[in-house]
């Protein structure tokens, strides 16, 4: 969840898939970093970057938040997703005008889907062996 520091920070979790991102928002100069690098960086595929960033962009604060992300499990897209919740409840807490325009967006929300698991005597989750006839 999210709770704020004495520092003025905000500290916010994200979930998503197999992929956890902790989240820490001050106000500052617009700077996203994930695992120690430039959003531009970690996130090469345009769709992940705009799915982390979008969230600020949708309340207003592209410019005046500098964000810190350190974010791990799962694989692009997860981590992606995780850190649009993490965002999003961190600022849920710091402005609290812009809790309902988020839950309107859907990012307020945490998406349950998982990997389901493999079944003993099947191939996968769902698929059994191939029938051979003869």
């Amino acid at each position: 969840m999210a709770t704020a520091t004495a520092s003025g920070e905000v500290i916010a979790t994200g979930r998503r898939k197999s992929a956890v991102a902790r989240v820490r928002v001050k106000s500052g100069t617009g700077q996203i970093v994930v695992n120690g690098r430039p959003i531009d960086e970690y996130f090469p595929s345009i769709k992940d970057r705009v799915q982390v960033s979008g969230v600020l962009s949708h309340v207003g604060h592209a410019a005046d938040l500098d964000i810190r992300i350190r974010v791990d499990g799962g694989g692009t897209a997860g981590q992606a997703g995780a850190c649009r919740l993490g965002v999003a409840r961190a600022i849920k807490i710091l402005d609290t005008e812009a809790s309902e325009p988020l839950r309107a967006a859907g990012m307020l929300t945490r998406d349950g889907r998982m990997k389901e698991r493999k079944k003993y005597g099947l191939r996968g989750a769902r698929r059994g062996t191939q029938f051979s006839k003869r």
